[in-house]
């Protein structure tokens, strides 16, 4: 079983920052990954692509790019469709070798309309509204996912710190993707098995699509699932929600079962639960 890390402070009442401190920060913050990705640059996947899919796919998983959100301009979900094409394009079929580590802001690069990127929704401090590459979240989330699902380690990842919509046809447990904003705030997964593996990820019709394959037959599953999930009010007036993610593994080989700790998750609700069915409203309603 995997030891569990110190459980991080809960999500505390949001912070009001001023816009020169929050450009202060992303400049500081983007200059520290620069340098990091030159001082460590060979530990680094390279955005070398093989044509060749690998035999056996290790984990899959699809999720519909146009949904209709409640006061959402539809034009930023087609744009987005958009930006994840062009962002797919740049991993679709790397290899991550063993020892080498995949960063999903290294491989896409920054997003900018020059590389023909649209404006999409993106989530600031809760808050939505639009910004060029926006929605690109959608592939960090759906490769965490997958990973979850593979014996690859996630060596850096960042929850969302805000719950902005309500379960309505959720699939998946709450907290199971993570957020990217370029370049600081990455995913980051490193393969400490001793076989390659091949990422795939694609848009078709109004789905994105993506697999991890490798070259040898999978002898682990998993099963992702949720424990102490719990809703409660904060004194400042707002909610918070938080929760745990865990797998269950199963060892195909010798017939054997044992549970591994994913994550905590903390995040600020921008909807008021508990409404009867049909009620539900984001907090600035």
């Amino acid at each position: 079983m995997t030891k569990r890390p110190t459980k991080p402070g809960k999500s505390a009442r949001p912070i009001s920052r001023t816009k020169l401190r929050i450009a202060i920060g992303k400049w500081a913050f983007s200059f520290l990954r620069w340098c990091s990705w030159q001082i460590h640059i060979n530990k680094y996947a390279s955005n070398l692509h093989s044509d060749e899919k690998l035999a056996f796919i290790y984990a899959a998983h699809n999720t519909p790019i146009l949904r209709e959100l409640k006061g959402i301009d539809m034009q930023l979900q087609y744009n987005k469709m958009a930006n994840l094409t062009l962002a797919c394009r740049k991993m679709n079929g790397i290899i991550l070798k063993p020892e080498k580590t995949f960063s999903f802001w290294k491989l896409v690069g920054k997003p900018s309309l020059r590389k023909g990127y649209l404006e999409g929704m993106v989530l600031v401090n809760g808050t939505v509204c639009s910004g060029t590459g926006g929605g690109l979240c959608q592939l960090s989330n759906l490769i965490y996912w997958m990973t979850n699902h593979t014996p690859l380690t996630i060596t850096e990842r960042w929850r969302h710190n805000y719950d902005v919509f309500p379960d309505s046809n959720r699939k998946q447990p709450f907290g199971s993707g993570a957020t990217v904003s370029y370049n600081y705030i990455d995913l980051q997964i490193k393969n400490n098995t001793q076989d390659p593996f091949q990422l795939l990820v694609w848009v078709e019709d109004t789905q994105l699509y993506g697999e991890w394959r490798t070259i040898n037959k999978p002898t682990l599953s998993y099963s992702v699932y949720e424990s102490e999930h719990v809703i409660q009010p904060e004194w400042w007036g707002g909610y918070t929600r938080h929760n745990v993610l865990r797998r269950r593994v199963h060892n195909h080989r010798h017939n054997e079962d044992f549970d591994e700790y994913i994550s905590d998750n903390h995040a600020i609700m921008m909807y008021e639960p508990l409404l009867p069915p049909g009620k539900t409203k984001t907090m600035g309603d």
